[in-house]
């Protein structure tokens, strides 16, 4: 098992940008797929980025793709979420959730362990 803690959500102006971190315990984090998902309210939790175990192949939904980079730190035991060019929609509780396998995914249910998110604010 393998325990997830997010961090670095805050408010920022529309523009800003904010870099996410998520630091992980428990089992090897290296074996561990990770992800990016976001649930902003009133809406079902959905993909924004994810890794394989390397941080060789990464994958993004198309609403984040070019302003979004997913990276990990396998040595730090912790998966980053570097987000620029933000927008009132980017608005979200952002979580942190890890998957093992080797297959990036975007599907919420193949991922096994959740944190318990880190929220940002992105006002116009």
């Amino acid at each position: 098992q393998v325990q997830l803690v997010e961090s670095g959500g805050e408010l920022v102006q529309a523009g800003g940008s904010l870099r996410l971190s998520c630091a992980a315990s428990g089992r090897i984090f290296s074996s561990y797929v990770m992800g990016w998902f976001r649930q902003a309210p009133g809406k079902e939790r959905e993909f924004v980025a994810a890794i394989n175990r390397s941080g060789g192949v990464t994958s993004y939904a198309e609403s984040v793709k070019g302003r979004v980079t997913i990276s990990r730190d396998n040595a730090k035991d912790t998966v980053y979420l570097q987000m620029n060019s933000l927008k009132p929609e980017d608005t979200a509780v952002y979580y942190c959730a890890a998957k093992q396998g080797i297959v990036v995914d975007s599907r919420r249910s193949a991922y096994d362990y959740w944190g318990q998110g880190t929220r940002v604010t992105v006002s116009s």
